[in-house]
């Protein structure tokens, strides 16, 4: 007698189940990553940490949201053997989404601004991924809705950040830096600073600082102008940029599905100058490039620490690093790039240097 042929819906429960464990088995295989202490002379009492993300395998904070993403589309029936996968990326989240697809032998669909940095462009390639470049970066969620229309599974970032990841704990990044500073001596943080894109990680960090009834602060640095800062402080949903930003990853045009208002507890604007003068800084202090978006986080720690000085209060302000700076080497790491964008860097290093030394801040100009 033949034995029958497995049932189409069990072989892809049984598909399902094999995705599962080696996303599981990927997470145990990665080590947490790195977090960073920094002292300035200016700042007596308040120590700074920096958590090293781009340490991830996929070189940025986005492979967290990556695997999250998919373990959500697995979990809730969406994704099946063989379909495609698509978002809408500037970048590095589709950097994570294009290793995370190679390890589950899927085809991935990259729909990114056609201003997006070469070096990513050619990273998502490198990893089997497929670049579907926009001119218009307003129109990449349409974009990712009609691929996802002709069949492909849309992981959604933005539309979906907020509730993939597991805010209580599952190693989030807000339970890793608090397991991290157990044993430092300010192991409860008076900040933490990160910036907003999907509005993933403020959602997530501001959310576990509330469950865990800690009095840390939230701040999301964003370049000045962007829709998180007008729509914060109007509470306005419908917020859109006064300015655009050369800062990728973050200062998006609009307030995305995924950004709280409420879980924050400031924003602070940086110029894009400020941004990669902060970022420059930063690899001569720590020896590594990192993104303009971590020299925007670490401005707005800056800021934040001054004001702590000024207040006669003592404690740590924590930030993240976001991604690694050798995606930028054509643009913000390139004299020749910054200054065909008239970007003036070396009064913005020269403030960032002196509120280091002073623990005063002044903004350049």
């Amino acid at each position: 007698m033949d034995t029958p042929a497995p049932r189409p819906d069990a072989v892809a429960r049984t598909w399902v189940h094999d995705a599962i464990a080696l996303l599981e088995q990927e997470a145990a295989r990665s080590a947490d990553t790195h977090l960073l202490r920094l002292d300035f002379p200016g700042f007596p009492g308040i120590t700074f940490y920096l958590k090293d993300e781009a340490s991830h395998p996929t070189g940025s904070l986005k492979h967290r949201l990556a695997r999250s993403l998919f373990l959500y589309a697995l979990c809730n029936g969406r994704l099946r053997p063989g379909q495609t996968v698509v978002d809408a990326s500037s970048g590095s989240t589709a950097i994570s989404e294009a290793w995370f697809a190679r390890l589950l032998g899927l085809p991935f669909v990259a729909v990114m601004p056609a201003c997006t940095a070469p070096q990513k462009i050619q990273a998502v390639q490198a990893l089997g991924g497929c670049c579907d470049l926009v001119e218009d970066p307003l129109q990449v969620h349409a974009r990712a809705a009609e691929h996802a229309a002709n069949g492909a599974c849309h992981l959604d970032q933005f539309g979906l950040a907020e509730r993939a990841t597991d805010w209580r704990g599952n190693n989030n990044i807000a339970e890793s830096i608090l397991g991290q500073l157990r044993r430092e001596p300010q192991p409860v943080p008076a900040w933490i600073v990160c910036g907003a894109g999907t509005g993933g990680t403020s959602a997530t960090i501001g959310r576990y600082l509330r469950y865990r009834r800690l009095e840390t602060r939230l701040c999301v640095a964003e370049p000045a102008g962007s829709g998180y800062v007008h729509g914060w402080r109007s509470r306005d949903r419908g917020a859109l940029a006064s300015r655009p930003t050369l800062i990728e990853g973050i200062g998006r045009p609009k307030v995305e599905p995924g950004f709280l208002f409420d879980v924050v507890d400031a924003v602070v604007e940086v110029e894009d100058a400020a941004s990669i003068a902060a970022a420059l800084l930063l690899e001569d202090l720590l020896g590594t490039r990192y993104g303009g978006s971590s020299g925007t986080n670490f401005v707005a720690c800056l800021q934040l620490a001054a004001d702590m000085r000024a207040r006669g209060e003592t404690g740590s302000v924590v930030t993240l690093l976001c991604d690694r700076g050798s995606r930028y080497r054509q643009t913000i790491f390139d004299p020749g790039w910054r200054a065909a964008h008239g970007l003036e860097i070396e009064p913005w290093r020269q403030a960032l240097e002196q509120a280091a030394a002073s623990g005063v801040w002044a903004a350049a100009g």
